[in-house]
């Protein structure tokens, strides 16, 4: 048994009267667009297209062979990493099979081992995406790319693998797709499919259209200068140059036909003529739209705040410039959210001081609590960060027409030659106040399980929506997070291919911070009670959040793969529930591969 020390529990698990059918989860898409960009002319670009053949292994030269173990080494429901010589693959035993696929998730490269096998799919240990281990298919995110399969044979009591050389050194696989007919027939103002936003969600949802053999033309807008990037490392490794965090090549959307218009802002939306106007005044027609235009970030009301060096990180040029102006300078960060806590972890190091303001007494006390806030708090401090609470910005000082001070309203003042603003964001929807789309009164754009908004053929994904959770019995809600955008563009492009699919995912995000990381699965909004299980001070805990005695989300720091365990037991529909009675707590035990509830006394 996998156990935390100290601790004794109680669960009840509920299953539902019908077991919840499996969601349908297909490799996320990868998708090669069309690279095009408004400026007069269009650029098309035609690589020539290479089929991939029906036998994966048709060069023997890229073939090894190799006996891995015996068929009696492994039990049901057991994986192991095994060596083929020139990479490693992941063996797995589950209802008397066998089957090996790749051992690293292809999103940052943690090791499936240590990750959790359930019912057909093994869950990463370290941000939760999901993959078939039959197919090697992606059934939940984060991450593009599929695990690649190879074939298992058993000869003589003994377990072979046989295994492209190639796809062992990648560990990843893209799914096939789909290129568009024929884009010379087209007029340059019109497509079947205009996506608006190119994150996860959108980039998602055209790889998946293409991914499902969708051959018409798909087109994306983006306010942004580059191709679709990897977001979170904004914050998180602020030195990244945006040809390094990029989710695919410039060839990759050449290949496929997925053309991108950067640079551009749409300005309305006519639902009833089907036509996005842009900001420049050029227009285009359109069949089906999805709008995942994100959020825009809030900024400061206070004076100063449009001066020189004050930043709202939005794009790889923003964290650039922030960590080369910081260097050995004076930081002061604004908000303690999940952004101004990960660019203070990260500057610590590189900057003379760096200060926090935050208007709450501890930081993502909403979010993990107040114990589990305290204990991240005294983390950053050790680090040599400097907390200014339950206190805000009242002026920005300028020398020579750059930042020199921030005045506080507790009447403090900081030394700054730099200041990040993290005060939370806004839906980026005000676009669409008179396109007669539903958006709720904070700006969110309504949808249903399908993505659908309430106008036909026009769907709404990620950041900027709210959308009914199964596991919190369909309450709308918004989740901000980049697994759950990924999850969103995939289910808006089955439906606009009639697929009737509807979003049944656990929600599940990540923060590092000074080289730790705090994992988190369900959504804990409204949480009640927390159990903590483990040692905060040693930063190695595991966090229960409970609502009327059920257990809706789950942290953990240093105790990998309780989170996924937990995501993988939400994900099967089951509800887990705190006993009350004679102090016992909730605590989750797992045997490897398998379930199992421990009951006992709490301390």
């Amino acid at each position: 048994f996998w156990v935390i020390p100290a601790v004794e529990v109680k669960i009840e698990v509920v299953i539902p009267e019908k077991e919840r059918s499996k969601e349908e989860m297909s490799p996320n898409g990868k998708a090669s667009p069309l690279i095009y960009k408004v400026n007069g002319t269009a650029r098309h670009y035609h690589l020539e297209e290479h089929p991939i053949a029906s036998n994966p292994y048709h060069n023997p030269k890229d073939v090894v062979e190799a006996s891995v173990c015996h068929v009696k080494d492994l039990e049901n429901g057991q994986m192991r990493e095994v060596d083929l010589g020139c990479g490693k693959a992941l063996l797995i035993k589950e209802s008397g099979e066998f089957h090996a696929v790749g051992h690293k998730c292809p999103h940052y490269g943690a090791p499936l081992v240590k990750g959790v096998l359930s019912k057909g799919r093994v869950r990463c240990p370290w941000h939760g995406a999901c993959f078939n281990i039959g197919t090697g298919d992606i059934e939940d995110f984060p991450g593009l790319d599929s695990l690649p399969r190879f074939q298992v044979k058993i000869e003589k009591e003994k377990v072979y693998i046989r295994a492209s050389k190639q796809a062992l050194q990648t560990q990843r696989r893209t799914k096939m797709m789909a290129k568009c007919i024929s884009l010379s027939n087209y007029n340059l103002s019109s497509t079947n499919v205009l996506i608006i936003g190119a994150g996860a969600a959108g980039l998602v949802c055209a790889e998946t259209l293409r991914q499902e053999g969708f051959s018409d033309r798909i087109v994306m807008c983006t306010m942004d200068r580059h191709l679709p990037y990897d977001r979170p490392k904004l914050s998180k490794s602020m030195d990244s140059h945006p040809e390094q965090i990029a989710l695919r090549p410039k060839e990759f959307f050449c290949t496929y036909d997925i053309e991108v218009l950067t640079e551009m802002q749409v300005a309305a939306v006519d639902v009833k003529s089907k036509i996005a106007v842009f900001k420049d005044g050029f227009k285009m027609e359109y069949n089906k739209l999805l709008i995942a235009t994100g959020n825009t970030p809030k900024t400061l009301s206070c004076k100063g705040k449009e001066m020189e060096n004050v930043f709202n990180i939005r794009t790889p040029e923003d964290a650039n410039r922030v960590v080369k102006l910081a260097t050995s300078k004076n930081v002061v960060i604004v908000g303690a959210s999940f952004l101004g806590m990960e660019v203070a972890a990260y500057l610590a190091e590189r900057a003379h001081s760096v200060s926090l303001v935050e208007l709450e007494h501890v930081p993502f006390k909403k979010f993990f609590g107040e114990r589990v806030g305290r204990a991240v708090m005294k983390m950053f401090e050790s680090n040599r960060v400097k907390f200014y609470m339950q206190t805000e910005v009242s002026e920005l000082r300028e020398q020579e027409g750059k930042l020199k001070e921030v005045v506080l309203k507790s009447g403090k003042v900081l030394r700054a030659d730099v200041c990040v603003v993290g005060v939370g964001a806004v839906p980026a929807t005000g676009f669409l106040k008179q396109s007669g789309i539903n958006i709720d009164s904070k700006g969110f754009i309504v949808v249903n399980k399908m993505m659908q908004t309430n106008i036909p053929g026009v769907f709404a994904a990620g950041d900027a929506v709210t959308f009914p959770l199964a596991l919190r019995n369909n309450k709308k809600v918004n989740v901000p997070h980049w697994q759950m955008a990924h999850m969103h563009g995939r289910i808006a492009a089955l439906n606009m291919l009639a697929h009737g699919t509807e979003i049944s995912t656990v929600p599940y995000l990540w923060t590092a911070m000074f080289g730790k990381s705090i994992r988190y699965a369900g959504h804990g909004e409204g949480f009640d009670d927390v159990v903590i299980q483990g040692d905060l001070d040693e930063l190695k805990f595991v966090a229960f959040y409970t609502k009327s005695d059920e257990v809706v989300a789950v942290a953990s720091m240093n105790y990998d793969p309780i989170v996924s365990k937990v995501a993988e037991v939400l994900a099967a529909g089951r509800t887990i529930r705190k006993q009350t009675p004679h102090n016992t707590v909730v605590f989750l035990s797992f045997r490897t591969g398998d379930m199992s509830w421990l009951t006992g006394k709490g301390t």
